[in-house]
Order: C-alpha cells, then structure tokens, then sequence
C-alpha cells in the first residue's frame, strides 16, 4: 500500500484539476484601537496595513496547487475593480485566470476582516447571491463547454458557497459531459444546491449539512445511523461516495456495500478555518489516482488534521501529508 500510495503522490503532478464555484477575495485590516468613537459606542480602528488574499472555492485551488496539480478556477466575477485584483492574484500565485468568466453583472465577492491585537472585531461583506439569469447560466455553461472541451481534466470539483455561480442547470451540463469524458466530479455542498447534485462521484457535506440537507436529526457519533442517511443520500444523488466531514470525530465514508470511519489523529488544533477545502483537494486528487474510497478517506482525513495545526486558512504541505501517510500505512 506504502507504494501505491507514494505513486499516486507523483501522479499528482500530472493532473489538471477544474473547481467551478464561488471565488471571492478575503481581505484584511489590521491596526490599534486607542479610542472609542464620539459618534456612536464603537472602537476607531486606526488602520496600519492591509491584505487582500484569495477565498472561497479559491482556496480549494491553492490546496490542489500546493499537492502539484494544475488548478483551473472556474468562476463569474464583477467587471469590476476587484475582479482585476483577483486575477492579479491568480497571477501572483502562478495560477491560470482562462477559467475566469468576467461579467457586469456581477459582482466580485469581498469579505473583508479588521483586525486588532488578534481580535476580530468585524466583518464586512460585498457580495451578491441572486442566483445567475438565464441569459449568464447559459454563457457560463458555454464557458464550461469550451473549457472542458480545449483542456483534460483528471477531476472536477464544486466547490459551493451559495452565491449564485452555480446552478441545477450547471450542475447538470456539467455531469453529464464529465461522464462522457470520465471525469470524476466532487462536490462541496451547501443549502441551495444540496438536492441538484445528481450523479456526481464523490460528495462531501460536513455532520451540519448532511443534516441539514437531509432534514434529520442523526446523532452524533451513531455511525449505523448515519449510515442509514447516507445511503438514503446516495440514492436520491445517484452518487459513488458520500464522504462526511465529522470534525473531532474523524471523516465517515459510505460506498456501495459498506461504510467507514475513520478516527481524527490527536493533534493540537489551532484553527479549523479552511480545513474542509483541503480535504476536497486531498479527495480530488486521490480520487483521479484511482485509490479506494477508504484510503481516499485516511489521507484526506490526514490532511484536514495537518491543516489544522496551523493558524488561518493555509494549504496543505505535500512532502508532510507524503510522509504522514507513508506511517499511516506502514503500521
């Protein structure tokens, strides 16, 4: 197992990897607090340095860079002032922007974190999440045709934020010609969309999503249980895998005959922001490498822990989640 897994890390390098979803930029300002406003009861923060980064189903896009893979973004920004700092951005990282989709009609996603001393005092954010018209669903959809139809793919991720990229109409299209070309899709739910996922590989709620989606109340830590949900879910989605994220509790993973849990190593967790985006990449990955759906499981499991040791939205190390599996499997 050491060996397949170590040659499906070096295949890695080989895959393209297409994430059509919600892209925004993540913006920072940092600065001291000294006084309380005049004006109303709020502190004045006087504003010493900022930061623009990239968010949302763009972070997916670092963490499959950061495993080797190419990543192609696929996503509608505003013609706008920061939809042109998003492209620099995808530029500074050496990513491609011939996924991007820019339209007037939209508008780029900012969420925008001030910051003092550590503390998070607010959060702005500039955004819309009207679902796309028919005229943009259908020039994005051509988009998509023409992306997929000039480039190979070895897997395709949705990556959903509820804000509007993506739609049943998308979703459909873009199955139904992954399957035609043998691509394996994955797919990061939320609200709006959960039910329209329809023959997808690989999906992957967390607990709150699947019971939310599914509208029960499943106990936590009752894995017969959710079991049960999950195979309901494969059903209704026609899906391969339903891979749930169960933070403290591991990663939970049902295929065609039989389910596992996998258990979350003990590790010191600093922050847990982004870990659901690695382990989508780590999945994706894995998944085009042609591994089981259980080590798919162990080693994207592996990398949502690692990602959590560290403070703030970081991609994955490749060579440290290469050598964690490596013990992983030797044992």
């Amino acid at each position: 197992m050491e060996s397949n897994i170590n040659k499906a890390f070096k295949q890695f390098n080989n895959y393209s990897i297409l994430i059509i979803g919600d892209v925004m930029i993540d913006g920072y300002m940092w600065g001291k607090v000294d006084r309380i406003s005049p004006e109303a009861p709020v502190p004045i923060v006087s504003v010493t340095n900022r930061e623009n980064r990239m968010g949302g189903a763009a972070n997916v896009g670092l963490n499959i860079r950061a495993l080797g893979a190419k990543p192609v973004m696929c996503a509608i920004i505003g013609d706008d002032e920061k939809g042109a700092i998003f492209k620099q951005l995808l530029k500074k990282r050496e990513m491609t922007d011939v996924g991007m989709l820019v339209s007037k009609k939209r508008q780029t996603t900012v969420k925008t974190r001030i910051i003092s001393d550590n503390q998070h005092l607010l959060r702005v954010d500039e955004e819309s999440t009207a679902i796309l018209d028919a005229e943009l669903e259908k020039e994005f959809i051509n988009h998509i045709d023409r992306l997929m139809d000039s480039q190979t793919f070895s897997a395709i991720i949705f990556e959903d934020y509820d804000k509007g990229n993506i739609t049943p109409k998308i979703i459909d299209f873009v199955v139904a010609k992954a399957k035609k070309q043998n691509i394996p899709t994955l797919v990061d739910p939320k609200k709006r969309n959960f039910d329209a996922y329809k023959g997808v590989t690989l999906f992957k709620p967390n607990y709150k999503e699947i019971c939310e989606g599914l509208k029960e109340d499943i106990p936590k830590g009752d894995f017969e249980a959710l079991n049960n949900a999950c195979n309901r879910l494969k059903k209704k989605l026609d899906a391969n895998y339903i891979m749930v994220t169960l933070s403290e509790l591991g990663v939970f993973i049902a295929n065609e005959k039989s389910y596992h849990r996998i258990p979350a190593l003990i590790r010191d967790i600093a922050d847990v922001s982004g870990a659901g985006d690695t382990v989508i990449s780590v999945a994706a990955c894995c998944l085009a490498a042609g591994l089981d759906s259980v080590t798919i499981a162990s080693i994207s499991n592996l990398a949502g822990g690692l990602v959590c040791e560290k403070v703030g939205v970081v991609p994955i190390k490749k060579d440290i989640l290469l050598e964690e599996a490596q013990k992983l499997f030797a044992n």
